[in-house]
């Protein structure tokens, strides 16, 4: 197990929600980036490397589906885990997502912010073991 932060990049256009979630994932010792934009989080993410990105869909300049494509088509992002936090809810749209690539999808209102601390707590570990084993 290593000692280093993760860090996990949000990208998320609603200023609240942001601020929420960096909040508490600092209060864990984590690392955080925050992107307001899809094209914003394709930079941060191409630069930074994060261990995790919580992405939602339904923003200016890049949507979430745009920025899913874009991270899992190139070699240096594309087995960084993307948790989807969205709005959408309907069927097609995670299954949308999860074919693009996401690993996992939250729809907001449906999980408190321990939850989904909880969930990205998951990733982090297995990402942990596996850089153990590897």
């Amino acid at each position: 197990m290593t000692d280093k932060p993760s860090t996990i990049l949000i990208v998320e256009d609603e200023p609240g929600f942001r601020r929420t979630y960096c909040d508490l994932f600092t209060h864990y010792g984590h690392n955080v980036l925050e992107a307001e934009n899809g094209q914003i989080g394709w930079e941060l993410a191409g630069k930074e490397l994060p261990d995790i990105i919580l992405l939602d869909l339904v923003m200016p300049v890049m949507t979430g589906y745009e920025l899913l494509s874009k991270l899992h088509e190139d070699d240096s992002t594309k087995k960084i885990p993307v948790i989807i936090f969205s709005v959408l809810g309907e069927q097609t749209d995670i299954q949308k997502a999860l074919e693009l690539g996401a690993s996992d999808y939250i729809v907001k209102g449906f999980y408190s912010p321990q939850e989904v601390l909880g969930k990205i707590g998951k990733f982090l570990a297995k990402a942990d073991i596996q850089e153990v084993t590897d």
